[in-house]
């Protein structure tokens, strides 16, 4: 008589589709104002999320959706550290 598991979801800033949060990555901006990747979702500070497509994340460069999001600016080397995570975990798997 267990009930499943509920799966807690996330939606995409980019692309606005509601995820696992395992399918998503999460980049945080700290009080400090540094943005970072966070793979654990643990990280202290204002969240956003992103698909783990390679899509999304030049789609959220192109329209500038995390640093709106964020409210600060975003560096390009965060989306290329963002892009060689998803190839990363695309080979892994």
């Amino acid at each position: 008589m267990n009930k499943p598991k509920k799966v807690p979801m996330r939606k995409c800033i980019a692309t606005g589709e509601m995820k696992p949060k395992k399918d998503l990555v999460r980049i945080v901006r700290s009080k400090e104002g540094e943005v970072s990747i966070d793979p654990t979702g643990k990280k202290s500070g204002r969240g956003a999320y992103l698909s783990k497509e390679k899509e999304a994340v030049i789609l959220a460069k192109k329209r500038n959706i995390l640093a709106n999001h964020l409210q600060v600016s975003i560096d390009d080397s965060l989306y290329d550290e963002l892009l060689d995570l998803i190839e990363k975990e695309k080979r892994l798997s």
